[in-house]
């Protein structure tokens, strides 16, 4: 074989090398630029769950916190509106005509009174002298004071036991107690 030849083989099994060396090489980086892709798209999908996750989480507390403050507005109304019932009942009250003023100061009476119980009337009550008059009054031997108290309308029991707020005001918040739900339902159904 002549050198020549020689020379062209060693060039052909050279190149065939470097062709197959290139070969491999653009398979293996081909290789690893797919596995980065993958592993580029993986952890895109996976930050990208946790972003969801994440915000969705945020909404929630967030959509949570309004509807808590929105409860607590529409029950601070639900309060004034029950507080404005009473209100208006206490004006009512402080308004009653004579009869029915009467009326009630004597059931009233009749239930609270003790023997010898002195009663105060409230510097708005009306209807003092008649209530004065009634026979609860000479029945239980009650005494009526000459000085008017700051009472919501109505009167106070001053007795050797114990006293008794009667005043329209107490009544109205004693029963504010025992019947506030209940006036909550029928109004806000």
């Amino acid at each position: 074989m002549s050198m020549q030849k020689v020379v062209e083989r060693i060039l052909s099994d050279a190149q065939a090398e470097a062709a197959a060396l290139i070969s491999d090489a653009e398979n293996k980086a081909a290789k690893r630029l797919a596995d980065a892709s993958a592993y580029e798209n993986a952890v895109q999908a996976e930050t990208e769950t946790d972003v969801k996750a994440k915000t969705d989480s945020i909404f929630e507390k967030r959509a949570a916190d309004a509807r808590l403050e929105s409860s607590k507005i529409l029950l601070s109304e639900k309060r004034k509106t029950v507080d404005s019932v009473y209100e208006l009942a206490l004006l009512r009250l402080v308004a009653l005509d004579k009869e029915d003023c009467l009326k009630l100061a004597a059931a009233l009476l009749e239930k609270y009174a003790e023997q010898g119980d002195e009663v105060f009337f409230a510097e708005n009550f009306k209807y003092a002298k008649e209530v004065s008059a009634l026979p609860v009054v000479q029945k239980r031997g009650l005494s009526v004071s000459s000085t008017c108290l700051p009472l919501d309308g109505g009167m106070r029991l001053v007795g050797k036991v114990s006293d008794k707020d009667l005043s329209y005001g107490a009544l109205l918040a004693t029963d504010k107690d025992a019947h506030q739900a209940d006036l909550a339902k029928e109004l806000f159904k």
